[in-house]
């Protein structure tokens, strides 16, 4: 990699740190969508670690805080789900606009990487994600990605692993950040 943007340099800085072996890989093509991405790397869709961020408002602290759930490509998220581990001392969970993502994160909705963010969120790994022995997260920019597994996920985020995913098939479709 030659030019990396500042949002791009921070996750391979932290994944330096952490001593994470694998290197951000910058696509040929933006991978915006865990589609695009699974596409892109010739990987199933549910190897993707999709980011989602929701916003966390009304909480007692009164400050609205970011919430990222790290999920499986090929799944959604439960927002009902989300809320209840969150937000269970009070406070509702809304979805969180571009601005909101980049002011709190440091990254721009598509290549939101589950590291290096500006504030750090309140974040759930989705334990669907636990079925691979590899996946594949954003590296803070649309073309840029990094391997890991669902448990270096784990350690790299310190996460708690939970149920997050809809299990209904009529549940409403929603954007991959």
């Amino acid at each position: 990699m030659t030019h990396l943007t500042p949002s791009m340099q921070r996750v391979v800085d932290t994944l330096a740190a952490k001593g994470h072996p694998h290197r951000p890989v910058m696509l040929s093509d933006a991978a915006r969508t865990a589609q695009q991405a699974a596409d892109a790397l010739g990987v199933a869709l549910g190897q993707i670690a999709k980011s989602i961020l929701f916003r966390r408002k009304n909480h007692p602290s009164g400050v609205d805080a970011a919430v990222l759930v790290v999920t499986s490509g090929d799944l959604r998220v439960d927002e009902k789900k989300v809320q209840a581990l969150v937000c269970a001392d009070g406070g509702k969970l809304g979805r969180a606009n571009a601005e909101f993502v980049k002011e709190m994160t440091g990254f721009s909705i598509g290549g939101v990487s589950p590291v290096a963010h500006a504030s750090p969120p309140v974040t759930l790994i989705d334990r669907e994600l636990l079925r691979f022995e590899e996946v594949w997260a954003a590296a803070g920019h649309p073309h840029g990605v990094f391997r890991l597994s669902p448990q270096e996920l784990v350690e790299l985020t310190g996460a708690p692993v939970a149920d997050v995913t809809v299990t209904a098939d009529n549940a409403p479709e929603e954007g991959d950040q």
